[in-house]
C-alpha cells in the first residue's frame, strides 16, 4: 500500500502560480498510474490532470488545459502540478491519488488518496 502526502497549497492572490507536491511513500511510485483531483466548498470531487505510471501519457481536465502542468520524478518518488494564473475559481482541496489499474480520469478508479492540501485563491 502506499501513502501520499500532498503539499505545496496557500493562499496566493489571482494570477499567482503554485507548485503542489505529492511525495509517496511505502511502495515506489513507478507501480502507479497518478492523478490531481480537487474539490471546492460544496461542490463534488473533480478531475484536474493525471499522469501514466511511466510519463508518456497525460491527461487534463478542460477547466485548468494550458494553466497546469503535472509531472513526475520516481526517483524521488513524488508527483507536481504546476498550477499557474491561478484564480478564485480555483480555490479548493487539491488531492493526489494513485491507480493501480487502467490510466485515466475516472474518481473511481484511484485506489489510494492523500489528505490533500488547501489552495485559496483571493481575487
Amino acid at each position: 500500500q502506499v501513502q501520499l502526502v500532498e503539499s505545496g497549497g496557500g493562499l496566493v492572490q489571482a494570477g499567482d502560480s503554485l507548485r503542489l507536491s505529492c511525495a509517496a511513500s511505502g511502495r515506489p511510485l513507478s507501480s502507479y498510474h497518478m492523478g490531481w483531483f480537487r474539490q471546492a466548498p460544496g461542490k463534488e470531487r473533480e478531475f484536474v490532470a493525471a499522469i501514466s505510471w511511466g510519463g508518456s501519457r497525460i491527461l487534463y481536465a478542460d477547466s485548468v488545459k494550458g494553466r497546469c502542468t503535472i509531472s513526475r520524478d520516481n526517483a524521488k518518488n513524488t508527483v507536481y502540478l504546476q498550477v499557474n494564473n491561478l484564480q478564485p475559481e480555483d480555490t479548493a482541496v487539491y488531492y493526489c491519488a494513485a491507480d493501480r489499474g487502467t490510466f485515466g480520469s475516472a474518481l473511481a478508479g484511484y485506489d489510494y488518496w492523500g489528505q490533500g492540501t488547501q489552495v485559496t485563491v483571493s481575487s
